[in-house]
């Protein structure tokens, strides 16, 4: 006669913050519709454990220049719309994106060095174009972020627009900008759960709600330090499910980023022809980071490839109905 077997299930007394980007128009906003992340009680996917009421969702990059220096597997996936961001972001939405996200890469000092207006008739554009809502990182400089993103915030008042990246460096000007501008800020730190967590504690301490703070750990690649990416993650997960309200926030990872700039994935010369075909291989690389991480902790991966939209989701409900 079978024995029936009880299955022995983890208990957690905390929970991931649900955050919301993203205003209608009866938010303040002008967004068709708005994306909630967080809430789970669970670690990734295991739904016989806990609640997930929000699935993890996907953005894809856009940016405010002719992005030169992309491959040219992406390049020919967008086409002419790498030319327009406005135009690029309403093919993003076609794609099936949730999210937009907007990188100033113009206003890099060692590129075409735009100002701040410049990005603000940049945001205005991409805004008008898609009812999604929007992401907008500076070019990565701190004293150029801080230029650029506070003109952005207080451009688009009411939005609740993630603002990116906010770091030990400049944290409080954009946090300024988005606590007057109702805004949410992207916490960037380094691969670190100490750090991670004492950049949320000096960004709540001026003030801005925890719900208005995304977390970014810095993410690494497939075979460029993903291991020790997701050791990270799942180490702030756990922490936030165990009670640590500082560690409670919803994480975002800018997968496509450091996916296309491996060699594997960027470049087909003088490269093993065991590697197989580039175009495959590539998109693979992307693809498999960003499921990897989600199972780390992601609520928010952030992708270049088109494709990989429907690939990561198609991943993300066949997790969540097992």
């Amino acid at each position: 006669m079978p024995i029936a077997v009880e299955i022995p299930k983890e208990k957690w007394t905390g929970r991931i913050r649900e955050i919301t980007l993203g205003a209608t128009a009866d938010e303040g906003g002008t967004r068709k519709k708005t994306v909630t992340v967080g809430g789970e009680s669970t670690l990734p996917f295991l739904t016989f454990e806990g609640e997930i009421p929000n699935p993890p969702v996907v953005a894809l990059e856009i940016q405010d220049r002719y992005p030169d220096d992309w491959s040219t597997v992406l390049k020919d996936a967008w086409g002419d719309v790498l030319n327009d961001p406005a135009a690029w972001a309403t093919r993003a939405e076609e794609y099936g994106a949730d999210i937009i996200a907007l990188k100033l890469q113009s206003a890099h000092t060692e590129g075409d060095n735009t100002d701040a207006a410049h990005a603000v008739d940049t945001v205005k554009s991409v805004l008008a174009a898609t009812g999604l809502p929007l992401i907008v990182y500076g070019p990565g400089q701190p004293e150029k972020d801080n230029e650029v993103l506070v003109a952005v915030a207080e451009a688009t008042t009411g939005e609740r627009i993630a603002l990116g990246n906010c770091e030990d460096k400049n944290y409080r000007t954009i946090v300024a900008a988005a606590l007057a501008n109702n805004h949410l800020v992207i916490a960037k730190s380094p691969i670190d759960v100490n750090l991670a967590k004492q950049l949320n504690i000096l960004i709540s301490d001026m003030r801005l709600e925890l719900d208005r703070i995304l977390m970014d750990p810095t993410t690494g690649a497939l075979g460029y330090g993903l291991e020790y990416v997701y050791s990270v993650m799942e180490r702030l997960r756990i922490a936030g499910l165990t009670g640590d309200k500082m560690t409670q926030q919803p994480m975002i990872c800018t997968v496509g980023e450091e996916a296309w700039r491996t060699k594997e994935s960027k470049v087909n010369e003088g490269v093993p022809t065991a590697w197989g075909d580039w175009e495959r291989r590539s998109k693979n690389w992307e693809a498999l980071t960003a499921t990897t991480l989600l199972q780390s902790g992601a609520d928010i991966v952030v992708l270049r490839h088109p494709e990989s939209v429907a690939r990561v989701k198609e991943t993300v409900a066949s997790l969540l109905a097992q």
